[in-house]
């Protein structure tokens, strides 16, 4: 018989019966409950849940709201429903460097990242034969200091305009501004050089080969105002040793940027990542 699939978020203070809640709801409809995860974080004092479940034909995300309203209702819960059967869709940013875009969508190609990237936006022109190669709707959009507020406002309009879900900055090497860090807070991911904090500013990984380190890594964060410092998703470094040139932490470091952002963007998208202040809540398989 044909199903349905759903994923239900929450979050709330830590009180009795809200798993019970939630299922006694969901059974209610005819779903079958595929994957639970919870948490209760101390030091805040919050309660996470993300569940997915299996619903009958026809079974839409007004009908499951409705039913959960008492739940929420009575209990004071931030909940969400999405359709898990529908594919998120993405805006990908990129500049020159266009190996941690051409990684993600590789990995949408072989399915193993379920998404429908909207447009591909760059401030250069160099990503528009990618974006033509795939197939995807290329968006030039050159910024200054003085068009910056012009150009910020047409990507805006350009997120309203596709529905996207995820705003992607696959090595976008502009920073965005306060307003439009705010508005998009929560729906734009960003991957970083290192392994948070580390070398900023010009080349990082020259500093790094010239300090002798022996792991360079890669941070994936939700954009904020404060440059570089939203609450991280994913990280993971690689090893190296005096051997290795500063060209070899470039190319290693792109490979480990690649991984990150595309695992980052899998969590986000399949709604296993949760805000927790400046912190996030990651639910894994």
């Amino acid at each position: 018989m044909p199903e349905t699939s759903f994923i239900v978020t929450l979050t709330s203070a830590p009180r009795p019966g809200i798993i019970a809640g939630v299922a006694t709801a969901i059974a209610g409809l005819g779903g079958n409950i595929a994957e639970t995860n919870q948490h209760w974080d101390r030091p805040t004092d919050r309660f996470f849940l993300r569940l997915a479940f299996l619903g009958p034909e026809g079974l839409t995300v007004p009908a499951v709201e409705e039913a959960l309203a008492p739940t929420v209702e009575r209990l004071g819960l931030d909940l969400q429903v999405a359709d898990a059967a529908r594919p998120p869709r993405i805006v990908a940013m990129v500049s020159r460097f266009d190996h941690a875009l051409l990684h993600l969508l590789y990995q949408i190609r072989v399915g193993w990242l379920s998404a429908e990237v909207a447009a591909i936006v760059s401030n250069h022109a160099d990503a528009r034969r990618i974006a033509e190669a795939e197939g995807i709707r290329f968006v030039h959009l050159p910024v200054t200091p003085d068009t910056k507020p012009q150009q910020e406002a047409a990507l805006l309009a350009l997120v309203e305009e596709t529905g996207a879900d995820l705003v992607v900055l696959a090595r976008y090497m502009q920073v965005l501004s306060d307003d439009l860090s705010r508005r998009l807070s929560g729906r734009a991911i960003n991957i970083h050089h290192s392994f948070l904090p580390a070398f900023k500013g010009a080349n990082p990984y020259r500093q790094a080969w010239q300090r002798g380190v022996k792991l360079i890594g890669a941070t994936s964060h939700y954009v904020t105002s404060d440059l570089d410092e939203g609450p991280i998703i994913e990280q993971d470094v690689a090893r190296i040793s005096h051997a290795d040139t500063a060209e070899d932490l470039v190319a290693i470091g792109r490979d480990t940027e690649s991984r990150v952002l595309a695992r980052a963007v899998k969590l986000h998208l399949e709604r296993r990542v949760l805000l927790c202040g400046t912190r996030t809540v990651v639910f894994g398989k």
